[in-house]
């Protein structure tokens, strides 16, 4: 099972856990909202997979800290999380705004990347439609706290019609949502497609079937873009979480990936 700690970086302080297992590390950060947690299956790759997940700040067990960030601030924080392990390469992914964190990872520090692993995660700037959605959504959190109304509704957008979407949604009733600098960084993201042809490294696409945050087209022109990238995997069935709601599924196609793949270096 994975070891969870706290390591302390030039101005953040991130929980990551780690499998320690053997092969090339593979670093997975966690959609909104979540937590490293759900990359808890991503464990049963073996013993001959390192998975390293850590917490963003203002989630799980990661302070949320004084100072804005960007998703090319958690880059940094990646390749710094690197830095600590002593991880010259690794290959490196996420769900949906651990995506965006993954792309902008690999655009900055493109010698540390070996494979992307890209799950349910674009490179576009919020979407207008959603944008109004969100902010309704993160006004009425603010306003009246997480209510078991509004914590419902996001799980059902964040998990899909699953099980875990009723723990998640106790899990915000008693710790509630990271709002303030996390929702900045998730709104006000900008828009990288024009600059995916700049990422050799081979890249992973799966997409839950039924993913109502981040529609199969917007991956699928992602997929487009990028140079070395599969096809976009569908994983039937799941919603906007697939690694934590349809992990063997999941994990079935990160080994297929893993075996066929050339990761770079």
């Amino acid at each position: 099972m994975p070891e969870w700690s706290t390591v302390q970086l030039r101005d953040r302080t991130i929980a990551v856990s780690d499998t320690r297992g053997q092969g090339t590390p593979i670093f997975l950060a966690h959609g909104f909202a979540l937590d490293g947690t759900m990359f808890a299956h991503q464990a049963e790759l073996g013993p001959q997979r390192r998975i390293i997940s850590w917490d963003s700040p203002g989630h799980g067990n990661s302070p949320i800290g004084t100072t804005p960030f960007t998703f090319w601030d958690l880059a940094d924080v990646q390749t710094q999380l690197m830095d600590e392990f002593g991880i010259d390469r690794a290959i490196v992914g996420g769900v949906s705004q651990g995506g965006f964190t993954a792309l902008r990872t690999a655009l900055t520090a493109p010698s540390r990347v070996a494979a992307l692993l890209l799950i349910d995660t674009e490179a576009g700037a919020l979407d207008p439609a959603d944008a109004a959605a969100y902010s309704e959504l993160f006004a009425a959190l603010e306003e009246h706290g997480p209510t078991i109304e509004l914590t419902t509704a996001l799980a059902s957008q964040i998990v899909g019609d699953h099980p875990l979407a009723e723990h998640w949604a106790k899990v915000w009733s008693e710790r509630g949502v990271p709002l303030g600098a996390p929702v900045d960084c998730l709104t006000q993201r900008d828009d990288v497609t024009s600059r995916l042809s700049e990422i050799n490294a081979p890249a992973l696409i799966i997409a839950g079937e039924h993913d109502h945050s981040i529609p199969i087209e917007r991956q699928e022109q992602m997929r487009q873009r990028l140079a070395n990238a599969t096809k976009v995997n569908i994983i039937a069935g799941a919603g906007h979480s697939p690694t934590a709601t349809h992990p063997a599924q999941v994990n079935a196609v990160i080994e297929q990936f893993l075996a066929e793949a050339k990761p770079l270096g």
